[in-house]
């Protein structure tokens, strides 16, 4: 044995390579970056997802209603004078008792009414009654914006 070599047994070599220690930490943002775009198509698709009645709605100049916490209740009259909460058909005369079982149900008592602008006004301010019967006394007319104004009708 010379020159300064060390005797090694048969079968066992020394490696060249480190032996490297497997990654504790976990790479997050393809994951950030997943969940950013499907919270983009969720705020996309969420308000053409609230009602699919198709209903002629009056414009006025008014402004849109800040948004809540709560997915807003909607009753909707439409121009054949058929009563809908959210997108179920109720019959006129089982309108007040579930309302009522709804209002129980939320917190709040904010609900939104959209009428055709072909019904009579007589129609929208029944089912406005039965809202305020049922305890909903916070109620939005809900338009089309770009209306006529009152103020400058030069515009």
């Amino acid at each position: 044995m010379g020159s300064g070599q060390l005797h090694q047994p048969a079968g066992h070599r020394r490696s060249k390579r480190r032996r490297t220690r497997p990654m504790a930490e976990i790479n997050v943002t393809p994951f950030v970056d997943v969940m950013m775009v499907l919270l983009i198509i969720f705020m996309v698709t969420a308000p053409l997802l609230t009602v699919g009645v198709p209903v002629n709605l009056p414009q006025t100049a008014a402004n849109a209603l800040p948004t809540e916490k709560e997915e807003p209740l909607t009753v909707t009259l439409s121009r054949d004078g058929k009563v809908q909460i959210q997108t179920t058909e109720v019959p006129r005369e089982q309108l007040v008792t579930r309302l009522r079982s709804i209002a129980a149900e939320r917190s709040s008592d904010r609900v939104y009414l959209r009428a055709d602008g072909a019904v009579a006004y007589e129609a929208v301010m029944e089912v406005m009654g039965a809202l305020n019967a049922s305890g909903f006394p916070n109620i939005g007319l809900v338009t089309d914006t770009g209306g006529p104004r009152l103020d400058n009708p030069a515009e």
